[in-house]
This record gives structure tokens, C-alpha cells and sequence, in this order.
């Protein structure tokens, strides 16, 4: 473009969509339209590569996503690609937590999967570098690549740094948490302030291993970003170089037709397993790569999970478990090192493939020649442990089944992996109930706090509740009181926390049909989570059972309640991917 030296000029290869509107005498509207934004002939001649950007000021995830898009629009210049940025939206996930409001964001999944795909469909693009800041921004930028199957790269926007309070690191798992302390009296709210001007200190999203750090790793696990880029924080200058080399490598897999049909398998989802359990990933990563499994075709089963679990030790102990976070992660190599000592110990496919031609094996080979990861022996942190020695036997995800959850729950073990509960079910309706249960005091060691009519379509959006998990950890019941949901948790929840209960409420689920007082038994070694309850006793409620009626009829969120699938099977929105009965 005019910004750049002009390009040289070639005749532009008829077999690239992008010809279509940029080609013969019947595309001089169109061509006249690019012009008018400083196109000139070199760019329309070479590949049409879009950029999609959800940069937004609403959280500091995405507030910066205008300066990392410009890094990836010179990468794609350089490459001799005519690099086109557009945006779609964000939800802040932080901003709108414990309000009606948080019922948008797995909907914003969709949305912009939706929008990336209409957009680069209708321009006719080659390709696509997609950029992800907050949590569903990564899966649906993901989900596009996978569903337009275009030669895509996918660019994390980075996380953001600690902040310190009294002496020590915070984020902004702390705030929430401090939320409950102060609800029960341990903390004051001269002190919770500060942690709220200081836990955020610039742009970036949540640092530890949450929703949107677990999801950009999983991103190189999978292959659909390259290896080394996920963990630079967002204001880091390395942050900008990994853009840029991004955009080179979008243009780089159009020459080369390398798409993410040829890239993804069913070893890359395993891959993106073995790596989730083996860091403590968020439990939503559960829901988004069942999702990006059903757009490639490729069939996983939720029990597939815990089966890697089972396998694959615990090997990174960051928050919300631990006390590090990414930016810890990037300054001992990043992702690379815990795939090196998973593919050292036979627990990755090392021939899977990634978006820059080479296997996962291959590419860490070349990441050692050039010197960008450390070798393992020069390695010495506390927080990332060897496969022989782990820090848990086995991985952080657990799918808890039994007459509760026929079709699974999901659990991420942040404490105690030998965790075994019994306990009453005070059983609430909603979220906001259950937030006043706890922030009112009523809270007892022992509970089993049931949140049910949460679910995808239930909700409908199938709300993150880390208003309430962080609450009654906060109370001091991080390891006496048991939550289960059919909605979701934010990727900095910690405790026995099971969510994606299916199936949900609003289908009639078992977890419709929990009476108060009901004993409820979570036990993390046998898997199991079911009610003191005969199946005489369950299918009469049953029959007495009848579905409520539904929160909205119209709008979007009318529109996604009739839409959403079983979270069991990634709450895909399209019905022609999975059965969603």
C-alpha cells in the first residue's frame, strides 16, 4: 500500500479467491473501492490476507489489539500480501461477571466465529492472521480458521503483568477473591480498594493460567499458531515481533496452501489435551476444543479428557492453583519447554502438524538451533516441574460422571486431587441467589452449593460464576464446600468447583430434579458425582417435572437459547456439526 515502498509488480495467480474481485474488466468497481483506500496494482495482484481485530476499549485484553494488528499488517506486507484489517466484537468477561450481562460472552464465541467467516467469505480472501485478547476471542477466531479453511495464523494479543499489593503479586483473582473476604469480615474495604487500583497495571489479559492463557497455548498445541508466541506479555516488545512474524507466516501458507484442514487431527487435539492437564488450564478449554473439534470434523469425546488426564501429570503449577503467572511461563521459554518435556516422555504426538510446514517435533528442534528456548537442564524454576517428578500424578482436569451428570461434569483440581465430599445441596435457581447465599453468611462447612438453570441454552449463555466461586473461597471454604453447576467458571476459579453439568436443567437434566437437603457426593478419585437418590425417586421427580419458561424470546438471546447444543459436546451452535439432541 501507499504506507509501504511500492511492490513489485506480477501478474496475480487466477487460482487465489481474492481474483474474483480483483480481477478482469468486470471488477473495476471493485478494484476502484480498493483504491479509494490506497490499494494500489502490486497489492491487488498479490494475496488478499484478512486481519481480523476484536480490539475494543472495554478490557484491557483487547485495549491494545490496534498496535498488534499493525505489527501483523507489516508482517503481511513485507510478505508481499495485501493485508485487509476489519473487526468484531468482545465481550469483557471480568467487566460483565456476576451480571446479566455475562450471559453474552459464550455467545460472543459464536458471533465472532460468525463474522470472521462472513466476512472473509463475502471479500473473497486468501487467508487470515485472527487475533484473540479476552477468553472467547481465541476459540472464535479459531473456530473461523478451522470453518472457512482458509491458510490461517492465529496471534495471541499476550497477557498482562502482576500487580503488586503488600509486598506481593496480585491479579485480578485476588480482587475477586478479596470480594468474599470482605463480605465475611476478613478483610476491610480500605484494603480490597487497593487491591483494585494496583491487581491491573496496563493492557493485557488475566495473567495466570486462565481462560485466555490456557486457550493461546492450546493454540500452539494445536498448530494453529506457531510455537513460542503465546506466552510474551502483551507489552513486551518480543509481543510486536510475533505479530509481524505472524503476518509473514499467513502469506508464507497461502503460497504454500497450507490450511488447517491439513494441519489439525485428532493427534493435534490430543495434543491440546495432554498440554491443558499438564498446565492446569482452564475448564473452558474443555468446551472450546470440543467446539473447534466439531468445525474440523473430527470426533472427541468429552471422556477423551479425562483419559489424557489420567495419563499426562500435572507438571506446571501456575494460577490459580500456584502462585505464578505467564509472564513467569515466557521468562524460562514459554509453552515450548512443558511441550519439550511431554514429547520427551512419549505424552504429545511429536508429528503432528504446524501452521509453519514442520511437525511439533520438528519446530521445538528449530526453536533449540536458534536458540530461542533454553535447554532443559539450564532450566530452574519452582513452579514447572519434570515429568518423573510432577507436581500431581495426574493432570488438573477431571470428568466427573454418575446419576447427577450422566453426560459428565467438569472439574479442575487446584487443591487436593484425592478430594471426597459429602454434603447437603442448598439448590438455587440462579447465580444471583446463590452470590447472596454466600455473601449473607449462610454458607456452612459441608454444603454442596447447587447453581442449576445456568446452562448454554438454560441461561441461555451459560454464564462464568467466578463471582461466586471466588466468594466462598474467599469465606474461607475453599476445601469444606462443594459447587456444582450446568453453567461455567472462569478460567481463575479454584476449589471443588464442577461445572458443564449435563445434561443441563433446562433440558431436564438430573440436576432439574436435586431437592434441597438432597446428599450429594463429589469424589474426585472415583470420578463420581451423584445424589443419595433412588432411580425410583429420580424418575418420579421426573414426571412431575415441568421446564421453565425461557428468560428471553427474542433478540440474540432468544435466538441462542434455541440454538446452543450440550455442553458435553462443546455448545456448538450448528446443528449439522454434532447431534445437539
Amino acid at each position: 500500500m501507499s504506507k509501504q515502498e511500492p511492490k513489485a509488480e506480477s501478474g496475480k495467480d487466477p487460482e487465489l479467491r481474492s481474483s474474483e474481485v480483483t480481477e478482469g474488466v468486470d471488477q473495476a468497481p471493485s478494484r476502484a473501492m480498493f483504491r479509494a483506500m490506497g490499494y494500489d496494482d502490486a497489492d491487488l495482484s498479490s494475496p488478499m490476507v484478512g486481519i481480523a481485530n476484536p480490539a475494543a476499549d472495554i478490557t484491557p485484553c483487547n485495549v491494545h489489539l490496534d498496535d498488534v494488528a499493525d505489527a501483523a499488517y507489516e508482517g503481511v506486507d513485507d510478505g508481499d500480501g495485501m493485508p485487509i484489517e476489519f473487526g468484531t466484537i468482545t465481550i469483557s468477561d471480568a467487566v460483565s461477571m456476576g451480571t446479566e450481562g455475562m450471559k453474552a460472552s459464550l455467545i460472543s464465541r459464536e458471533m465472532i466465529a460468525d463474522s470472521v467467516e462472513l466476512v472473509s467469505f463475502g471479500e473473497r480472501m486468501d487467508g487470515l492472521v485472527t487475533i484473540g485478547g479476552c477468553d472467547k476471542n481465541m476459540p472464535g477466531m479459531m473456530m473461523a480458521s478451522i470453518r472457512t479453511d482458509l491458510p490461517s495464523v492465529f496471534l495471541y494479543g499476550g497477557s498482562i503483568m502482576p500487580g503488586e499489593h503488600d509486598g506481593r503479586e496480585i491479579t485480578i483473582q485476588n480482587v475477586f477473591e478479596g470480594v468474599g473476604a470482605v463480605a465475611q469480615g476478613e478483610m476491610e474495604e480500605d484494603e480490597l480498594d487497593e487491591m483494585e487500583r494496583h491487581a491491573c497495571p496496563g493492557a493485557g489479559s488475566c495473567g495466570g493460567m486462565f481462560t485466555a492463557n490456557t486457550m493461546a497455548s492450546v493454540s500452539e498445541a494445536l498448530g494453529l499458531a506457531p510455537l513460542g508466541s503465546a506466552a510474551a506479555p502483551a507489552e513486551h516488545e518480543e509481543r510486536y515481533e510475533i505479530a509481524e512474524r505472524a503476518g509473514e507466516i499467513a502469506v508464507d501458507a497461502i503460497e504454500n496452501d497450507r490450511r488447517p484442514s491439513d494441519i489439525l487431527s485428532k493427534k493435534s487435539f490430543e495434543n491440546a489435551i495432554a498440554l491443558q492437564v499438564a498446565t492446569g488450564g482452564s475448564t473452558n478449554a474443555v468446551l472450546h476444543i470440543l467446539a473447534m473439534a466439531a468445525e474440523a470434523g473430527i470426533d472427541l469425546d468429552i471422556t477423551e479428557f479425562d483419559e489424557i488426564s489420567r495419563r499426562t501429570p500435572k507438571i506446571a503449577n501456575l494460577q490459580p492453583g500456584g502462585e505464578r503467572v505467564m509472564n513467569d511461563l515466557f521468562e524460562i521459554g514459554g509453552v515450548p519447554v512443558v511441550l519439550r518435556r511431554l514429547l520427551e516422555a512419549d505424552l504429545i504426538h511429536g508429528d503432528a502438524m504446524t501452521v509453519t510446514g514442520r511437525t511439533i517435533a520438528e519446530e521445538l528442534a528449530h526453536l533449540e538451533e536458534e536458540g530461542r528456548i533454553p535447554d532443559d537442564d539450564e532450566i530452574e524454576a519452582d513452579y514447572l516441574y519434570t515429568v518423573d517428578d510432577p507436581y500431581q500424578e495426574e493432570g488438573a482436569i477431571k470428568i466427573l460422571t454418575g446419576n447427577l451428570a450422566p453426560d459428565g461434569g467438569v472439574l479442575k483440581v487446584t487443591g487436593d486431587d484425592k478430594f471426597h465430599h459429602e454434603g447437603p445441596a442448598r439448590v438455587f435457581e440462579n447465580e444471583e441467589d446463590a452470590m447472596a447465599y454466600v455473601q449473607e453468611g449462610h454458607i456452612e462447612s459441608g454444603d454442596v452449593i447447587v447453581i442449576r438453570n445456568e446452562g448454554p441454552s438454560g441461561g441461555p449463555g451459560m454464564r462464568e460464576m467466578l463471582g461466586v466461586t471466588a466468594a466462598v473461597v474467599g469465606a474461607g471454604h475453599e476445601d469444606d464446600v462443594a459447587l456444582l453447576t450446568d453453567g461455567r467458571f472462569s478460567g481463575a476459579t479454584r476449589g471443588p468447583m464442577i461445572g458443564h453439568v449435563a445434561p443441563e436443567a433446562a433440558d431436564g437434566g438430573p440436576i432439574a430434579l436435586l431437592e434441597e437437603g438432597d446428599t450429594v457426593t463429589v469424589d474426585i478419585p472415583e470420578r463420581e458425582l451423584s445424589v443419595d437418590c433412588s432411580e425410583e425417586e429420580l424418575d418420579a421427580r421426573r414426571e412431575a417435572w415441568e421446564p421453565r419458561d425461557p428468560a428471553y424470546t427474542s433478540g440474540v438471546l432468544g435466538k441462542y437459547a434455541r440454538d446452543f447444543g450440550s455442553a458435553a459436546k462443546g455448545a456448538v451452535t450448528n446443528p449439522g456439526l454434532v447431534d445437539n439432541d
